[in-house]
């Protein structure tokens, strides 16, 4: 929900640092799977209840995730490199409720039922842009990307952001959890409506 309109606050200091790491050699490849490193090592940490350390590991993550990009457009943007990205973010996403499931057996169900959600909110996401891809749609709303990002009310902002509070509340989670896995499945309705009204013809 917030992604698009933070955008442009964010894109010009992560290309000029993308601008540098491109110069020393970086790809954006390796920068994906850096920062996905770092995720699961943030979920490590949660299952392990150091959960200062999986805040900063988490934080670290999506720095890198959002500079992969930033990378890209400084020396060249490959499919190859849209669909690594999208593969390591879904990685991560899933791995941190199953941390929090594994760090105690309360928090099992509520686990599983946030990475049921993002299953289905993940679903709905690649299955808009297959379609909207199909149809030749084309969005910048979310800066440049290998392909078409629809929008929701539960995005990778927001995801972050419960992460990062699960971390902070970790005797919350079961709450947080369900809140969240409620608002991926509102997000699925919103683009099935949005689908529905693109598409239909």
């Amino acid at each position: 929900m917030f992604d698009a309109k933070i955008r442009p606050l964010i894109d010009p200091p992560l290309n000029a640092v993308g601008r540098g790491l491109a110069r020393i050699g970086f790809t954006a490849n390796s920068i994906t799977l850096l920062g996905l490193g770092f995720g699961l090592g943030g979920a490590y940490a949660v299952s392990q209840e150091h959960y200062g350390w999986a805040l900063a590991l988490v934080v670290v993550s999506r720095i890198l995730d959002g500079l992969d990009g930033a990378v890209a457009r400084a020396t060249e943007k490959t499919a190859f490199g849209g669909y690594l990205d999208i593969v390591c973010d879904f990685i991560f996403y899933v791995s941190i409720p199953l941390a929090f499931g594994i760090a105690d057996p309360a928090n099992l169900l509520p686990a599983l039922a946030l990475v049921a959600a993002f299953t289905i909110t993940g679903i709905s996401f690649l299955a808009f842009a297959v379609t909207a891809a199909e149809q030749g749609a084309e969005t910048s709303a979310h800066g440049e990307k290998s392909f078409f990002y629809s929008t929701g009310i539960a995005e990778g902002g927001e995801t972050i952001a419960f992460f990062l509070i699960m971390c902070l509340l970790p005797m919350h989670f079961s709450t947080l959890a369900y809140v969240f896995a409620g608002l991926c499945v509102v997000t699925v309705l919103q683009r099935t409506v949005l689908a529905w009204l693109s598409f239909r013809s």
